[in-house]
């Protein structure tokens, strides 16, 4: 292993050669119109060797680029046109070179010919088609190990997709879509094989009666089954089992029809596989600043959680699970202006996580050290159903409903030793939610659009909270004899909401959008606090009492105008807002009615096809939330208290956003540099007292707080090496301010760096790879200064002998800084496969952690001290697999 991390420093450390380019360009056209989809090839005028090829674009230009010199010849064919060429000379003082052609119609006779053109890409107007069968090699198992493939396409590890640097707004089967923004439970069960063609969709519109009246830039994917796979029932069916009682069963069963689609699926396991991401984007779907998009950043705040902590780390190497998911879904076109979509989704699991910490406190003089070894059990039980109903009135007119129902059931539980006391941790807790919206969409002429929408969601989650310690007799001395504590607390939203919604695209590019709306919100929280003696409650004592009701009412207008000059656009909003907000705590009613405006100016120009510039500016008013606002104490963890303010705020805000792209994500070369900066006029911060055995930490309104964030990526690709280089370079600057132990007003200012580089072949041979190395940097200064440095290193190796039989390697080499000892890691996992019958039966040879490390410990700091954690992993294991297609 020391030698593959050797190779790969000296791979990626190596002098890169760079190559002057020479760029040649121009247009295609016929005797009267542009002509897109030519193929311009440059050859070597010798040789005849192919140097260098593209296609024109959909307004007949084309680019091409070259490192090479001498003499060539560039060849321009189409279908129905006679083939040029035109000769040409390239010399090191050459940049640009700009031939421009005509081409004449060729008369064809197709009654006995069949002429077929089968390209690996082909783009038309705002679609990318990728023919999958040029970009796999045999080792997809997965919808998402087929995207990798996928030039453009970035999956990271938790299985988000994006196109360059922007995630997809769903994944589609045939042009339909059953998960929304929860595309993962789809990318990560449904097998690869059946998918003939990838289509990225771009400035990608959610209402069909939306395309080219908003101003969209949307990405959504599609992917096109081959004909084989449609009209009939297929799936596959894995099985897997190994070492210390190690399994995985997994099936899919599919049916995908023009009038109805069906797809089924199942997962079971405790190999630590998460199969359906993250479940949220399922239940929770949520677009910003969208038509008809009313309600979707509303839903119920927690006071309190026992879950796993969230590393920057894989987390399927620290998830001790024992996963059972079954879901069901469906597409049903009973005519054919009618579309029913129902989605069942059914999941239990029950999951163990393991953790020790050693915490140290510095701060103001105060000093101490705090121990923990933390065993934490979470048990789920999620039910989550969704009907989506189009009812497409004419071809103008539509109507669209969604109702919703998730009802989760979850028991959480830990053993924690504190400082050497034994200490358990229990949280019982519920979530039901119900969601209806109702959307009616009228494109009354060409390019005018209206939107009428209404929705109501009501969501509930009561916990009961309990401790078996009693660590507080600082805070209640009068209470000599409890042992343990509870909470009890509920927070009940209700949310209605009405929104007018009208786009008017004029002839001249320029866009008018006027949104007339009303949303009200509700917020029930109550928390009770008791002091007990075995099963006796001793006192709830007062000042740790919560009943909190706040309503907001929000009458608003928002405007919204896009000037668009050539390539170059102005957009100017001006949001306007009547908030009728009313307060009750623990008896006390206070009401406000605050009027406020905010404005936002913003571009975008295209200075060319290859260079792209947006910025925007903003100030904004918002109200607190309800979880800001509740006058007593409330149990948070075993240790801490929070209170509110007690008052009404609002809270101002500017922002300012850049952003330049270089080319674009399915070029050769892309880069895109990102910048925002943030300025809180007032902000929420803390009045904390430390206490080894406590913290009461109480908000209080702070002026001036800033946020700056730069980040920068860079993809090209190595043509004489058949390799991608991604480079990654981010920085962030945060400034806050807080009390601690009645001190003065801290000013703490946080520093992160990353930078990393990776390269990926894309050889058509037995042999691939993908390498790469990041580093993170965190700094924080106050009246102490504290940072350290943590790096991850990875090489996976591909091979693939034959038709049968293939082989993936995947090694990973982890770094914690400011750790004197055990700073080092390093893991390597396996998958094997060999086709006994093709595409019929499977059978495959899969190992992970085969160094079979323990544990990893990490460092991590704050403005109050700094912290060293140590995690238990998944122990080694090897699954003898099986996968039966049918």
């Amino acid at each position: 292993m020391g030698k593959i991390i050797y190779l790969q420093i000296i791979i990626l450390f190596s002098p890169t050669i760079l190559f002057s380019q020479s760029k040649i360009f121009g247009s295609i056209k016929d005797n009267a119109d542009s002509l897109y989809s030519v193929s311009v090839i440059l050859k070597d005028s010798v040789s005849k060797t192919i140097i260098a090829y593209t296609y024109s674009d959909d307004k007949g230009n084309y680019v091409l680029k070259t490192n090479k010199y001498g003499k060539f010849n560039l060849v321009f064919t189409s279908l129905g046109y006679e083939s040029k060429t035109a000769s040409l000379v390239l010399n090191s003082e050459q940049n640009e070179l700009n031939i421009d052609v005509v081409l004449k119609g060729k008369p064809m006779n197709l009654d006995e010919v069949i002429i077929q053109a089968d390209r690996p890409m082909s783009i038309k107007e705002d679609t990318i088609n990728f023919k999958t069968k040029y970009f796999v090699n045999g080792t997809e198992q997965t919808v998402e190990d087929l995207l990798k493939k996928i030039p453009g396409l970035q999956i990271d590890s938790e299985g988000t997709i994006k196109v360059g640097n922007q995630e997809i707004e769903k994944l589609m089967i045939d042009g339909d879509d059953l998960f929304e923004k929860g595309y993962k439970i789809l990318s990560k069960n449904m097998p690869a094989y059946a998918i003939e063609e990838v289509e990225v969709l771009k400035n990608y519109s959610n209402n069909r009666l939306l395309k080219g009246v908003e101003e969209s830039n949307k990405v959504a994917l599609n992917l096109k089954l081959d004909e084989k796979s449609k009209r009939i029932w297929f799936g596959n069916i894995e099985t897997s089992i190994g070492n210390d009682n190690f399994y995985q069963l997994k099936g899919n069963l599919m049916n995908f029809g023009k009038k109805n689609k069906y797809y089924f699926f199942t997962n079971l396991n405790n190999i630590g596989y998460n199969a359906i991401g993250d479940i949220e984007g399922l239940i929770r779907p949520f677009r910003i600043n969208e038509p008809a998009s009313i309600g979707d950043n509303q839903s119920v705040s927690s006071l309190i959680n026992l879950s796993a902590d969230n590393i920057s780390f894989k987390k399927r190497r620290t998830n001790f699970n024992n996963a059972e998911l079954v879901s069901l879904n469906a597409i049903f076109n009973p005519t054919e202006k009618l579309k029913i979509k129902t989605l069942g989704f059914f999941n239990w699991d029950e999951t163990d996580f393991f953790r020790n910490s050693v915490d140290v406190t510095a701060v103001n003089g105060t000093n101490f050290t705090n121990t923990e070894d933390f065993e934490l059990r979470n048990k789920n039980r999620v039910a989550f159903g969704k009907l989506d109903v189009t009812y497409n009135i004419s071809k103008t007119k539509m109507l669209e409903a969604t109702t919703k129902y998730n009802n989760g059931d979850f028991n959480d539980s830990s053993n924690l030793i504190f400082n050497g006391n034994s200490t358990i941790e229990n949280l019982e807790h519920q979530n039901t939610l119900f969601d209806q919206k109702i959307n009616y969409t009228n494109r009354f002429k060409d390019k005018k659009v209206f939107l009428l929408t209404g929705r109501f969601i009501d969501e509930k989650t009561p916990k009961n909270y309990s401790v078996n310690q009693f660590f507080y007799q600082d805070l209640f001395p009068s209470i000599s004899n409890a042992n343990n504590v509870k909470q009890q607390s509920t927070n009940k939203m209700q949310f209605a909401g009405i929104n007018a919604h009208l786009l008017d695209r004029k002839t001249n590019g320029h866009l008018l959008e006027l949104q007339l709306g009303n949303e009200f919100r509700r917020d029930r929280l109550s928390a009770t606090f008791s002091l007990l003696e075995d099963d006796l409650i001793l006192e709830k004592p007062n000042g740790y009492q919560n009943q909190a009701t706040y309503q907001v009412n929000d009458l608003y207008l928002k405007s919204k105008y896009r000037l668009k000059i050539n390539d170059f656009g102005i957009i100017g909003k001006l949001n306007v807002h009547q908030r009728f907000n009313r307060l009750e705590n623990n008896g006390v009613s206070s009401s406000q009615s605050p009027f406020f405006v905010n404005p936002s100016l913003g571009f975008d120009w295209k200075i060319n096809d290859n260079n792209k510039i947006t910025s925007s500016y903003s100030y904004n008013t918002k109200n607190a939330g309800v979880l800001d606002l509740f006058s007593d104490f409330v149990l948070t963890s075993f240790r801490s208290f929070t209170k509110g303010a007690d008052d009404f705020n609002q809270l101002n805000a500017s922002s300012l956003v850049l952003n330049y792209q270089l080319g674009n994500w399915s070029d050769r070369f892309f880069a895109n540099t990102f910048i925002l900066y943030n300025k809180n006029h007032d902000f929420f911060s803390t009045n904390t007292t430390l206490n080894q055995n406590y913290t009461l930490s109480e908000k209080i309104l702070i002026k001036d707080r800033e946020f700056i964030s730069v980040n920068s990526n860079l993809d090209y690709y190595f043509k004489f090496i058949s390799s991608n280089l991604k480079l990654d370079l981010g920085y962030s600057k945060s400034e806050f301010k807080n009390i601690i132990n009645s001190s003065d007003l801290r000013q703490v200012t946080s520093f992160s760096y990353n930078y990393g580089l990776e390269l990926r072949s894309g050889f058509s041979g037995v042999f691939n790879y993908h390498i790469g190395t990041k580093w993170n940097t965190t700094e924080i200064k106050t009246t102490i200064n504290n940072s350290f440095t943590d790096n991850i290193s990875f090489l996976d190796l591909s091979f693939v002998f034959n038709k049968k039989l293939d082989f993936q390697l995947q090694s990973e080499r982890y770094y914690f800084g400011n750790l004197e000892s055990d700073n080092i890691y390093y893991f390597l996992d396996f998958d094997a496969r060999y086709k006994l019958i093709e595409n019929k039966l499977t059978l495959g040879l899969n190992g992970k952690n085969l160094f079979n490390t323990e544990k990893f410990r990490s460092f991590s700091v704050s403005d109050i001290g700094s912290s060293t954690t140590e995690y238990r992993l998944m122990p080694r294991f090897v699954l003898l697999k099986l996968e039966y297609r049918f």
